[in-house]
């Protein structure tokens, strides 16, 4: 299935981008269920193989036969993606990313503002999930459905919501739109530290800027070029 090596493709490239290290996930709703996903089991993200896939219900089971057993390789954190599916219908794929220059701005008050053409989705900023309203002395993982579900009310209607002390949860209507944000999040979040660095006074995207821009940022002339270098990958571990 195309739509599975694509999968396996998007955890190659966030790993590649350095988005996510050895930790991080990628899902995408199935599209023949929308009350199913798809995700790899708990391995590092850049050495994901399609037999590493694994299908899941919106209340983050695994399906099949074995799905008990199954449970013991799933990802801890599932609950971010079958949360977020369940409260957000248009949502078709999730990342869950520890983007290392995103996490500054999540522990100090500092708002991420859209500054960059490719990175204008962020708006006048984003929200930023506190576990501790829900949780408090927690290790900082969404592990369950409670604080699945506190993350995606977090959310809301946004594509993406920082999580404080942590990373990220950032969606798309598509894969390569989710993968693409989650890489120029990263970005975004660089150039706007270098930005604060120079000077005070930062010209930050507009209202009208922002709706110009964010439906343009499809990412389909990058998203071959990523994905045609993951598989290449792919392919060559397996012969290893």
């Amino acid at each position: 299935m195309e739509f599975l090596e694509e999968l396996v493709a998007a955890n190659r490239i966030l790993a590649e981008h350095g988005v996510i290290d050895a930790y991080g996930h990628v899902s995408i709703r199935s599209p023949d269920n929308p009350n199913r996903y798809f995700l790899a089991r708990s391995i590092a993200p850049e050495t994901a193989q399609i037999e590493d896939i694994l299908e899941y219900d919106l209340d983050s089971n695994p399906i099949g036969e074995q799905g008990p057993r199954l449970v013991q390789q799933s990802v801890r954190e599932r609950f971010i993606h079958g949360e977020i599916y369940r409260a957000r219908p248009d949502v078709m794929s999730v990342v869950h990313n520890h983007s290392p220059s995103v996490i500054p701005f999540s522990v100090t008050g500092v708002p991420m503002r859209a500054l960059f053409h490719m990175a204008s989705f962020i708006g006048d900023g984003l929200p930023n999930f506190e576990i501790r309203k829900v949780k408090k002395g927690s290790d900082l993982l969404v592990s369950d459905p409670k604080l699945g579900k506190a993350l995606a009310k977090t959310l809301g209607k946004s594509p993406a919501t920082l999580m404080r002390g942590h990373g990220a949860a950032v969606t798309g209507e598509n894969l390569q739109r989710s993968v693409g944000r989650s890489i120029y999040l990263e970005m975004s979040a660089i150039m706007q530290m270098q930005a604060m660095a120079m000077s005070k006074k930062i010209t930050f995207f507009d209202a009208a800027e922002v709706k110009a821009s964010s439906p343009v940022q499809d990412y389909k002339r990058a998203w071959p070029m990523w994905r045609d270098k993951a598989l290449a990958k792919a392919r060559e571990d397996r012969k290893k």
